[in-house]
């Protein structure tokens, strides 16, 4: 397998792993909209027996969301440092790296020799 298949499976497998993490926000999304509809129409004041309570419990979820949320975050920044460091070594080796093979890739160059 050639540098630049090789490179091409990388920017694959990290485009696989976005459209992921886009499906779980989307149905984290989803989830969450179900989730406030059902309070919205099963829970009120009369739910709580104290005002602690009522305010203890938005919190909780908010909190859960807020940590799946920062996860979520640190997986997106962990596959960008991936593809910096992956760009600036190709970049710094002097054979053109990525930036030579995408010129050579829209220039039609063929890279199977």
């Amino acid at each position: 397998m050639s540098r630049e298949q090789a490179m091409m499976r990388m920017l694959e497998s990290a485009a696989k792993m976005q459209w992921d993490i886009a499906m779980i926000l989307e149905a984290k999304t989803v989830e969450a909209e179900k989730a406030r509809n059902w309070i919205i129409n099963h829970v009120g004041v009369q739910t709580f027996e104290q005002h602690e309570d009522q305010l203890k419990k938005p919190l909780e979820i908010h909190r859960q969301l807020v940590e799946m949320l920062e996860g979520l975050t640190r997986v997106q920044a962990g596959l960008c440092n991936n593809m910096k460091a992956l760009l600036d070594a190709d970049e710094g080796s002097g054979s053109g790296g990525m930036g030579g093979f995408m010129g050579d890739a829209m220039s039609g160059e063929d890279f199977d020799t």
